[in-house]
């Protein structure tokens, strides 16, 4: 039915009883079930706010029903008729006669509603439409006066948008009507899609007019496509066929996702659609329960309303009978309407007629606003005398109106015009006896929503079909996009080794935190055990041993050396610096304890300064004691200039130069890039191994190149110096401790590179305690062997002895036996 209804308003004096009136003026000829239900529900709603105590008590609502006839050109007639009080409405003059006119409750089609609503925009006259939901309606600047009772075209899609967007799928499938409807509605839902990274398999249009060819198209398309989840922006007509040609085809699993019910609701008598149907999604706008209005559309019959002419029609297509004419005739072979039906427990093919019609809530929403209007409630100052008022007054607590339905319902318009609307959420089942039907899941709610999501809350233990193209990647994966296809089609790779992905699908894989580690699974992190070379574990205590022990024996060889400090085995060489180098050497063995425990700014400092000035001492000294006895043999004459190298001073400003030169080094090293301590995550798996970051690469390989550089040149001087006749073959001695000194340090740099975490402190220690054993060992052990156990040869009887005999093969290669240093007893 095409209708055009309109509420007028009157006021009966302070003494005058209320007085219904209500004009229906008949210009249908045909009449639909549907259209027939809004009315009647129109009516009802009239009658139960005139019963209303709370609601406009001192006024009553009049209408008046009014034929479209789905016609622009006669529904711009009628509205002009009912502005004008004409039956030849002449614009712009007003022949009125009673109540004034209020608004306007109309009509159903979008574009009938256009015209009216241009029409009644140039008065500010309210229009509430019950049907139309083209979205240009909502342009406030074009429609002024325009308001509606329930969503959009774009908010209804943009609700399936986000219902897709709750059951979270990735993949899916759009069939939009190739018209303005489904073409907006479709470029919304692809917009929307597209922001929440889902992927569309294929966007089709599907004609406007019938086509069976281009149908067969569609369905043939479907056949190919992987995704089961369809959006449906479709007229019933369309839906309808596309259903019956897949019917015919093995094509089963696809879930359809659409605005309204009703199209399907359509389909349900074809034999087996509950097969394509199931599992199916639908949004239908929440309504409420109206107590009284089953009774009240079960009692209609025409004879006790013999002036609603469309109760007559009604009643026909109803029961598939006919009235007897007035001339006693009835058209075809048909049978007789008998008056004895009953529309008590019949049922009709339209939704619960105990729900509220959309019509039914745009009554209300006039009523409401008329009652904010004479009270003042809206609390603006807008108030109006009801025996004096212009419809254009009514429009701003239209706008504003809230109040709830019985059942809680709240209704509110959006600053567009259009009602903020609830859905309820509908999907297709099977019951266990078999039979198709639709079961309410959930709902959508605008009214406690964000601006960019809707709230949606589904029943526990609903099952929700998945709509994807890959699998998704399970915690401890990431994805993998497959080539030439959406980013929503992609394969699953298991992250790498220190990264984890925590959640489902995740693009790429992450780092843990610092101090946490991925788990076997790479599905989460741990937390990792900190570690660093402790005294009190094995390997530490061992190397803590040795380097006590080491320093402890060089502290009893210069005990041993003081005790016999005036025999000639040490006076030979340099007495002092042997001292020197016994201290030096005992420091270096206790320099490793600085590289145990935890690491600190202190020991970060020390350590490595600690190691090269020690390290630098005792090789300069065993530099200055070589110098002293290839200076000492090449003195062959007296009075040469070499003699004055042989001075006791020589040897202090060779260790003194050696040491300014470390120290100079060290200094900017400490200066320019200090160490640090620093926590090594890479080295150790689940641990974090706690060590010290040398800084600066260059001033540190500088320190230790001096430093190498130094016992490269210790070591070549004391090699050449190894055949010159010595008392206790020192030369020798020196040469194979330099020897161990280079070889330990040679192993060193790629063992110390190929390690890792508390390994590298270990390589070092080690290293720094066998060169401190191959220097004491190699340059003081003999001595200390002749001193304590041959003592017989620790005389200066024993010492020239020992000397010429050296020094034999020594005069036979030179012309000049040379002398005995000074500091050779």
């Amino acid at each position: 039915m095409a209708s055009l209804s309109a509420v007028t308003l009157s006021s009966p004096g302070p003494w005058e009883p209320r007085v219904r009136n209500v004009t229906l003026l008949c210009l249908l000829k045909i009449v639909s079930s549907w259209g027939y239900r809004v009315a009647q529900s129109f009516v009802f709603a009239v009658e139960e706010i005139n019963r209303s105590t709370r609601l406009l008590p001192n006024l009553t609502l009049g209408f008046s029903i009014r034929n479209s006839g789905d016609s622009i050109h006669r529904a711009l007639h009628e509205t002009l008729s009912f502005l004008t009080g004409q039956e030849d409405p002449v614009p712009n003059y007003v022949c009125q006669f009673g109540p004034p006119r209020v608004a306007l409750v109309g009509d159903t089609r979008s574009a009938l509603s256009v015209a009216m609503a241009r029409l009644l925009g140039l008065y500010k006259f309210p229009q509430v439409s019950y049907a139309s939901t083209l979205p240009s309606l909502s342009d406030k600047t074009q429609f002024p006066s325009f308001l509606r009772t329930l969503a959009s075209d774009l908010k209804s899609s943009y609700a399936v948008t986000q219902l897709v967007l709750h059951l979270g799928w990735s993949w899916v499938i759009i069939l939009a009507q190739d018209d303005d409807f489904g073409q907006q509605a479709g470029a919304l839902a692809a917009r929307e899609l597209g922001e929440a990274d889902i992927c569309i398999e294929f966007h089709v249009p599907v004609p406007s007019q019938h086509s069976p060819e281009k149908i067969n198209a569609v369905v043939q398309k479907m056949q190919t496509s992987t995704a089961t989840g369809v959006l449906v922006f479709l007229s019933n007509s369309n839906f309808k066929l596309i259903l019956q040609s897949l019917l015919g085809f093995s094509l089963l699993g696809q879930v359809w996702v659409s605005e309204g019910l009703l199209h399907t609701a359509l389909a349900l008598a074809m034999p087996g659609i509950s097969q394509v149907l199931r599992g199916t999604f639908g949004l239908l706008r929440h309504s409420s329960r109206v107590h009284g209005f089953p009774e009240f559309f079960a009692s209609l019959h025409p004879n006790r309303t013999p002036e609603d002419m469309f109760l007559g029609r009604f009643w026909e297509a109803t029961f598939g009978c006919r009235w007897l004419h007035a001339n006693g005739t009835v058209s075809g072979e048909v049978r007789l309407c008998s008056g004895s039906e009953s529309l008590r427990g019949h049922e009709h093919p339209f939704q619960d007629v105990s729900r509220v019609d959309i019509a039914y809530t745009a009554v209300y929403s006039v009523a409401h606003a008329l009652q904010d209007l004479v009270s003042c409630e809206h609390g603006d100052g807008m108030c109006t005398d009801p025996k004096h008022f212009q419809p254009w007054q009514l429009l701003h607590p239209l706008r504003k109106v809230r109040f709830q339905t019985p059942d809680g319902t709240h209704i509110m318009f959006d600053a567009n015009g259009d009602l903020v609307t609830t859905y309820d959420v509908f999907q297709g089942q099977q019951s266990p006896k078999g039979q198709f039907h639709f079961v309410r899941i959930g709902t959508m709610d605008p009214h406690r929503s964000s601006e960019d999501r809707i709230m949606i809350r589904l029943k526990d233990g609903v099952q929700v079909p998945s709509s994807v193209c890959s699998t998704s990647c399970e915690p401890g994966s990431s994805q993998i996009p497959q080539q030439g296809a959406p980013h929503c089609c992609f394969e699953c790779r298991p992250c790498p080794e220190g990264q984890f992905t925590d959640q489902r699908d995740m693009k790429s894989c992450r780092q843990c935190p610092k101090e946490q580690y991925p788990s076997q699974a790479r599905d989460r992190c741990l937390p990792r055990t900190e570690t660093f070379l402790a005294f009190d574990e094995p390997l530490g205590l061992a190397l803590t041993s040795v380097a006590l022990a080491l320093a402890g024996l060089a502290c009893l060889v210069l005990g041993v050396f003081l005790r016999f400090r005036d025999t000639p085995v040490v006076r030979a060489n340099n007495r002092a610096l042997s001292y020197v180098l016994l201290v030096s050497l005992a420091l270096c063995a206790l320099s490793p304890l600085l590289f145990l425990g935890r690491p600190s700014p202190t020991t970060c400092l020390l350590r490595q300064t600690t190691f090269a000035v020690v390290f630098t001492v005792a090789v300069s000294c065993v530099l200055a004691k070589t110098l002293t006895v290839v200076l000492a043999f090449r003195v062959t004459r007296p009075g040469q200039r070499i003699r004055m190298c042989l001075g006791p001073n020589t040897s202090s400003f060779v260790v003194l130069g050696a040491l300014v030169v470390q120290v100079v080094l060290c200094g900017i090293r400490l200066g320019t890039s200090p160490p640090f301590p620093h926590s090594d995550t890479a080295s150790e798996a689940g641990r974090l191994v706690l060590l010290c970051q040398e800084g600066s690469g260059v001033a540190f390989s500088c320190v230790l190149g001096y430093l190498g550089l130094l016992a490269v040149g210790t070591f070549s001087v004391a090699f050449l110096a190894r055949g010159l006749p010595d008392a206790f073959n020192e030369t020798k001695f020196l040469t194979f401790s330099m020897l161990l000194f280079c070889s330990v340090w040679t192993a060193f740099l790629p063992l110390y590179h190929s390690a890792r975490g508390k390994a590298t402190v270990a390589v070092e220690v080690f290293s720094i305690l066998a060169s401190t054993a191959g220097l004491l060992g190699g340059i003081f052990l003999p001595k200390c062997y002749l001193i304590l156990l041959k003592p017989e040869r620790n005389t200066l009887a024993g010492l020239r002895l020992g000397h010429q005999a050296q020094s034999a093969p020594f005069s036979r290669r030179n012309t000049d036996t040379p002398r005995l240093p000074a500091q050779y007893p």
